[in-house]
């Protein structure tokens, strides 16, 4: 099944965070997505500030459907997405999950 398609899985802590290796390998499937062991992030470009914005609200409701919720930073014409799982202090399969979910925004 591909990433796009699952469900994010809620956190409740106490588990280990993804290895390097696990995040490389789920990372084979988002490409364009800088990974290390806390985070993975990438910035999208837009014409202007209003679909950026545009973008960043799609991606807020993505993240509640989801119920995992990344980290955004706006400026005129980019969104800048970081995804880290807080509750174990790295990286679980969420992220991975909900950037597929993100790249797909920009496949539609």
């Amino acid at each position: 099944m591909q990433l796009a398609e699952k469900k994010c899985i809620p956190c409740e802590g106490g588990v280990e965070p993804l290895s390097i290796e696990q995040a490389r390998k789920l990372g084979e499937q988002i490409p364009g997505w800088e990974i290390d062991d806390k985070h993975i992030e990438k910035t999208f470009t837009f014409a202007n500030f209003a679909q950026a914005m545009e973008f960043a609200n799609k991606i807020a409701r993505i993240a509640e459907e989801e119920n995992h919720h990344p980290e955004l930073h706006i400026s005129w014409g980019k969104v800048r997405v970081e995804l880290s799982t807080h509750k174990i202090g790295g990286l679980s399969e969420n992220d991975f999950i909900l950037a597929a979910k993100i790249d797909k925004l920009i496949e539609t």
